[in-house]
């Protein structure tokens, strides 16, 4: 498979006045072609940040520190600010978790497409109004005509998601950014959003990197997932490995505390939470929470070892515990 992003020893830290966040150290992660991948973790693991690392739009006072983005085999470290406007955007979008906060509540839906849609094409500002009720239509909206003309506080949220999908993939981008896409939606939209990103992404060969916490999720969509937890890479394999036979304790821990239907098997919680990540805890970064943790686990970071091709963890104990 042809790689299109390749994320290498990616460090991206906060300088706060309290100390150093460390909220990306040193994640590798990779997205092919035409293929769908997951990023998952709690809160705080760095998934979020990993996608504003790469769009180089990571917020004051965070700053990439170390590491390899490259997209299409290009260093997007390098590129001028200039070029970085024109892939945001136009190569590579992003689906925010909060429509309400990223869509502008002074503007109507008309006008916040049309102005995406000027940005990366050449066409007249009637030529792109067209090309939003066509898209408003593509992601299925029902009577476009009629929502472009709306402010977002007249729409409801599986609606302004809906229309956050629309200007995400407004100029075809090869790579999608989907961040808790479903976040605040109920079970019956949240189906509705899934199968529509699904159905885009076969229609156009996007790739698209889901971002979320949600394991169902994961299962639905994915191909290949990458588990993050407090900033670093804990195991990534294909989804049904993942699922069938996680290895490392957090991807275990995850995945037994998803609720299940069979009520035979106890839903375990994690203890604790994520750490502080100014002190992070010395070693593997998962060790105060996990079940087999032993001495070495809290004095030494595990190295990230392939277990099969294309299977890795990083954990000291991997071969003895077998979860």
């Amino acid at each position: 498979m042809k790689m299109l992003l390749y994320i290498e020893g990616l460090k991206t830290y906060f300088f706060t006045e309290a100390g150093i966040v460390k909220a990306v150290d040193g994640i590798d992660f990779e997205v092919g072609t035409n293929e769908i991948v997951g990023l998952v973790g709690e809160s705080g693991s760095g998934k979020t940040v990993t996608a504003y690392s790469v769009l180089r739009t990571v917020p004051r006072p965070g700053r990439i520190v170390g590491g390899k983005i490259l997209f299409r085999s290009e260093d997007l470290m390098v590129k001028t600010e200039e070029s970085m406007r024109e892939i945001r955007g136009g190569e590579i979008s992003m689906i925010f978790q909060d429509p309400s906060s990223s869509l502008n509540p002074l503007f109507t839906v008309g006008d916040q497409l049309v102005e995406v849609i000027r940005v990366h094409q050449q066409i007249s500002k009637s030529e792109a109004f067209e090309k939003a009720i066509k898209l408003l239509d593509r992601s299925g909206i029902s009577e476009p005509e009629a929502r472009i003309n709306a402010y977002p506080h007249e729409l409801s949220g599986g609606m302004k998601q809906r229309v956050a999908i629309a200007r995400a993939i407004s100029s075809e981008p090869s790579l999608l950014f989907a961040d808790e896409p479903t976040t605040n939606l109920d079970v019956t939209i949240q189906a509705q959003v899934l199968d529509l990103l699904r159905e885009l992404g076969e229609q156009t060969n996007m790739s698209m990197v889901m971002i979320t916490h949600d394991m169902g999720i994961i299962a639905e969509m994915t191909e290949r997932v990458t588990v993050l937890y407090a900033g670093m890479v804990s195991e990534m394999a294909e989804t049904d490995i993942i699922f069938k036979s996680p290895v490392h304790p957090y991807t275990e821990a995850l995945l037994n505390a998803v609720p299940s239907i069979d009520r035979k098997r106890e839903l375990r919680v994690i203890p604790g939470n994520i750490p502080n990540l100014i002190f992070p805890p010395t070693g593997c970064r998962f060790h105060p929470r996990c079940l087999y943790a032993k001495d070495i686990c809290s004095k030494k970071v595990p190295i990230i070892e392939e277990a099969e091709e294309g299977h890795k963890i990083a954990c000291h104990r991997w071969r003895e515990i077998n979860p």
